[in-house]
């Protein structure tokens, strides 16, 4: 059929922050649907509330609106912009949430706008757990036994059916949100509780346990035609009880036998079919038990969902864009396949290699959660290896994790057995370490419920690694067709094989006659170095290939669109060590390497590369280790007249006691090894030293790591700043301004440009500072330097990175200025005075940027803010006001604040003051003031009315009981203490296990109640991004620079 010439104008939904469960993956698919529907000539509306992506580069649709993803202000965008039809299928659980909202609220309806990619009806039955149900045994295909209630006393009656252990899975959420494996009545009742809080619906389903099956999921397409293909097979390692995204996977899938993968390949297309998904793609999960032959069907995505984009990097089939043409009209056997462009996309990829994914955890970042997996996922990002074998693409998948902790095992055999019987984060370092020691294959199959094949593969790699002798590195085409059609398309791996009769590697790498730039990835996501960068390196990409070289990207990332293979010229998908990048280069032979765009992971290699000859454009590493050396980076510093705060090294715990006294409390501590923060901590005095010290284990004995300790700047103001440098010349990018005061790590503080607290000398001051860094380090490239303002108007320098940072999406987004790809321009060799970039210090809106925190996947963790990063994702608010603007990122960050009901406060008594006057504000707003005995003491003082609750440790009735039943509308709680179960830990964990906004700073107490004075006065106007680069751009060549 030819494409829909009915519709002209397409509203595509986003998926918003990334968050665990809901990461990146979506936006490489909504990049990739974007691109396809702007080449098939329609216009294209995108809405989502993301900088960090590339998705939300202006250049992507036609209209760009960052906005919050909720009905209502969808709904708000459709009224402006009036598009034919909404796709929702590529914004994960998020986006179909909305377009059944929006459905059902009339508001389609009203405006003529047509869903594509899957009606109502379809989304509906697939994710409705009770519809979902019924529609599979309509069709003959058996679900686990399962009941789906809205309350904890149905949930009591469908449990004495089920039985336990049972499984909770709430209705329209992602990733297992507020769902989980109930092992006991008492796990039940707190999983129901929190899972129906979870379900945009309400709803739970009460499942029968199937743990210890084999997990298995198809990616399936269909079409208009009712032409179905299977993309890919994926076999989870880890048997059923964990979470798809938390467990390595494998495709295609290794131990089934040829008649029982029949089987899966029939009931997926009965399932695909039953549901009535017709335009598009869709994941089905299914669990195996593979002695009886039983197959049942878990669930089934209607839409492109997380593992796509894994399927679509391990056949090179872009399921994305092949979805987003079905949705437009066209059929499988219209569309060509990329890497042949000999077959249509009905003919289903064959693979003669293997690709296995490996889950990035974070636990160490959140202290108290106990590195367990179930059902609700747990893991942060991913890496992906290919290989010519199992074992060879397990290894390469070890390699590319990039670990922070190394997990250390029970010295005890028998602990070490009894830990295997959980799934954990690091059950694969426990494997390999009984393994080692010499436990049998079938007491480990036993213990944990892994295949046996899986086993003596892995057995084979630890004992041998995954390189079988005579064999050398070969770099091969992904041709997603077992070799029976060429790749025409440029995406390779490297493999062990038999050299040719020369003895050379037979390499299938076509290299054209352009020179070549090589652009390193950031590897897997994680806390800390997260899809900013990702967004950084495309752009590199981008600009390398206008330049006329060739771009060359190395990256081991199945979630970004880095990984696109027409994002560059040629991509390897490869670890990111020093050997496997080494290998790249050597066969490449580039004009240079780019490691400034991948956050620390290029930057940690950039040394070694440098030794070995390797030319590295940009930024000197000299420079990056200057600026990396604390006691080089402060004699830079005094001899260009610029202030840090007091600071010290140890080597020991007693050393740290000593210099601390010199250096004064509060201290900033943290071990020299840290990323993101990991391990940092604020100190007010000598105990609180020496039990860091202690539970650390920063100063252990015979521990080679170095304690830096720096004076804390309490009640600073602390500033971001990205700028531009060629080596002669500093241009400012933007001056940001972080809402919580300095002690909270940038990366979850939200922060605001223009920054509204500096006056022009001290904005002048500032921008003298960063040239003068700059171009004392030689900076060619970009430079974040992180600034606090303390005391009576001085300026300290926190520190300075000479690299892309994870400021840069939301700089380009708020300016219309695109940073990295001036950046990157800088580093071929192009000059400042020669660009003319112009951005205006004063935009003529304001832009806020939001964290968003996982708190509520880590539920034993405690939801403050400190000094170490916790956050997954952020969001953005634009607004004409910082109120709007501020309110808008907390709306888009899934914390959206009430504009009534009842406020709990709690705070430590340094902030008393500061909360009589939001008390009292708020109070004037309408709402109903609790707080604790000592804080409600003080507001009464100042006159605010104000009702006394008692804390956890006085008894019922108590504040997270008033929580719990959902009395509290808003939380203001700053912290006091560092137990692990004061009452506001306890406080804290019950706002975020009920959705409930939890604010843990003054400054953004102060924030919050700013912003619902805004949002009391009206719902704020939606404008998109061209709208407002449009009159910047005006505002910069009226202002100049």
């Amino acid at each position: 059929m030819p494409r829909r010439d009915d519709i002209k104008r397409i509203l595509v939904i986003g998926s918003g922050p990334i968050v665990i469960g809901q990461a990146a993956e979506f936006d490489y698919s909504g990049v990739q649907a974007c691109k396809v529907l702007l080449e098939e000539g329609y216009e294209v509306v995108l809405v989502n509330s993301n900088p960090a992506t590339i998705m939300t580069d202006p250049e992507f649709a036609t209209r760009t609106y960052i906005e919050p993803l909720d009905p209502p202000t969808v709904a708000q965008i459709i009224e402006r912009e009036r598009p034919d039809a909404v796709l929702p299928t590529l914004g994960g659980g998020t986006a179909l949430n909305i377009a059944r909202a929006l459905s059902e609220d009339g508001t389609l309806e009203r405006f003529g706008c047509e869903l594509i990619g899957a009606n109502y009806d379809a989304i509906r039955r697939a994710e409705d757990r009770e519809l979902f149900r019924q529609t599979m045994e309509q069709a003959g295909l058996r679900v686990p036994r399962s009941h789906a209630v809205s309350s904890l006393a149905e949930a009591e009656r469908a449990l004495a059916d089920v039985g336990l252990p049972a499984i909770v899975r709430p209705g329209f959420t992602m990733g297992g949100e507020g769902g989980g494996i109930a092992r006991s009545r008492e796990e039940f009742r707190e999983r129901v509780a929190e899972g129906i809080a979870a379900s945009p619906i309400g709803q739970v389903l009460i499942e029968e346990s199937v743990i210890g099956w084999g997990e298995f999921e198809l990616e399936v397409m269909r079409d208009c035609a009712d032409n179905v293909v299977i993309v890919c097979s994926i076999e989870n390692i880890d048997p059923m009880g964990v979470h798809t995204g938390d467990s390595v996977t494998v495709a295609p899938q290794q131990t089934l036998s040829d008649q029982l993968y029949q089987k899966l390949r029939d009931q997926a297309i009965t399932c695909i079919r039953a549901v009535g998904v017709e335009t598009g793609g869709s994941n089905i999960q299914f669990a195996v038990n593979q002695e009886t032959e039983e197959v049942v069907v878990i669930e089934m995505n209607p839409r492109v969902s997380r593992s796509s984009a894994l399927a679509s990097k391990a056949t090179g089939f872009p399921i994305a864009k092949i979805a987003a043409r079905l949705a437009v009209g066209y059929t499988l056997d219209e569309i060509d396949n990329d890497i042949t462009r000999k077959t249509p996309a009905s003919f289903e990829p064959t693979l003669d290699y293997v690709v296995v994914k490996w889950p990035r955890f974070a636990f160490e970042k959140f202290p108290g959660s106990d590195g367990k997996l179930g059902t609700s996922m747990r893991s942060v990002g991913e890496a992906m290896a290919i290989g010519r074998t199992f074992r060879q693409a397990f290894a390469k998948a070890l390699r590319s994790r990039e670990l922070d902790v190394v997990p250390q095992p029970p010295a005890d055999t028998d602990a070490l057995l009894e830990r295997l019987e959980l799934p954990s984060h690091d059950r694969y370092e426990l494997l390999a370490e009984a393994i080692r020691r010499g436990v049998a294959l079938d007491e480990l199959h036993r213990r944990t419920h892994i295949h046996p094949w899986f086993l003596e593969e892995i057995a084979a790699v630890v004992r041998a690694g995954g390189i079988e002798p005579g064999l050398v590195r070969t770099y091969k085409a992904v041709d997603t067709c077992a070799a029976e059609f060429e790749a025409e398309t440029p995406y390779y791996y490297s493999g062990y094989e038999l050299p040719g009769p020369d003895g050379q590697p037979r390499h299938e790498v076509r290299r054209g006659e352009r020179p070549a730039v090589v652009i390193l990835g950031s590897g897997p996501n994680r806390i800390g170095q997260g899809i900013e960068f990702d967004y950084c390196c495309v752009h590199a990409a981008m600009t390398v290939r206008e330049s006329g070289r060739d771009a060359v990207m190395i990256n081991c990332n199945p979630e970004t669109v880095s990984t696109d293979y027409d994002t560059s010229d040629r991509l390897y998908f490869e670890p990111l060590t020093l050997e496997d990048v080494l290998a790249v280069v050597e066969l490449e032979q580039p004009e240079g390497v780019i490691v400034q765009f991948g956050g620390q992971t290029p930057l940690k290699l950039a040394r070694g590369l440098a030794e070995a000859g390797v030319p590295l454009l940009g930024t000197p590493v000299e420079s990056i280790h200057l600026a990396e050396d604390r006691t080089s980076f402060a004699a830079l510093l005094d001899e260009l007249g610029l202030r840090c705060p007091p600071w010290a090294t140890a080597e020991s715990a007693d050393e740290a006691l000593a210099a601390a006294q010199r250096v004064g409390f509060p201290l900033l501590v943290r071990p020299s090894y840290v990323l993101g923060g990991r391990a940092m901590e604020i100190c007010y005095s000598r105990d609180d030293l020496a039990a860091y010290l202690e539970r650390s284990g920063a100063a252990a004995a015979g521990s080679s790591n170095r304690i830096y300790l720096d004076r804390f700047l309490e009640n600073a103001i602390e500033v971001d700043v990205d700028a531009l440098a060629d080596g002669e010349e500093v241009v400012i990018g933007a001056i940001m301004q972080h809402v919580e005061e300095a002690g909270v790590h940038s990366g979850d503080s939200a922060c605001v440009i223009p920054a509204l607290s500096l006056g022009p000398q001290m904005e002048r001051q500032v921008e003298e500072a960063t040239r003068a860094i700059a171009l004392r380090l030689g900076v060619v490239g970009l430079i974040n330097i992180q600034f606090a303002i303390a005391g009576d108007d001085e300026l300290y320098v926190l520190e300075a990175n000479p690299r892309a940072s994870r400021t840069v999406p939301f700089v380009s987004k708020a300016t219309g200025v695109p940073l990295a790809k001036i950046a990157c321009r800088l580093m071929l060799g192009e000059r400042l005075r020669d660009l003319d970039v112009r951005i205006p210090r004063q935009p003529g809106h304001v832009s806020v940027k939001e964290a968003v925190l996982p708190f509520q996947r880590f539920p034993l963790a405690d939801a403050r803010l400190g000094p170490e990063m916790r956050s997954t994702g952020e969001v953005m608010g634009i607004a004409r006001d910082y109120p709007t603007a501020f309110g808008k990122a907390q709306a888009a960050a899934r914390s959206a604040l009430p504009r009534s009901g009842t406020v709990f406060i709690s705070v430590t008594d340094s902030d008393k003051p500061a909360a009589t006057q939001v008390a009292a504000a708020l109070h004037d707003l309408g709402f109903k003031v609790v707080a604790t005995r000592g804080t409600a003491r003080a507001l009464r003082r100042m006159g605010v009315p104000v009702e006394t609750v008692n804390k956890v440790s006085e008894g019922s009735p108590h504040i997270v009981e008033l929580i719990e039943r959902g009395e509290i509308d808003l939380v203001i709680n700053t912290p006091t203490g560092s137990g692990a179960r004061a009452d506001g830990y306890e406080i804290r964990r019950a706002a975020v296990a009920r959705s409930i906004p939890c604010i843990t700073t003054m400054t953004g107490a102060s924030a919050a109640q700013r912003a619902i004075a805004a949002l009391q006065r009206g719902r704020p106007e939606v404008v998109s991004l061209q709208e407002l680069h449009a009159q910047t751009a005006e505002a910069a060549a009226a202002g100049g620079r």
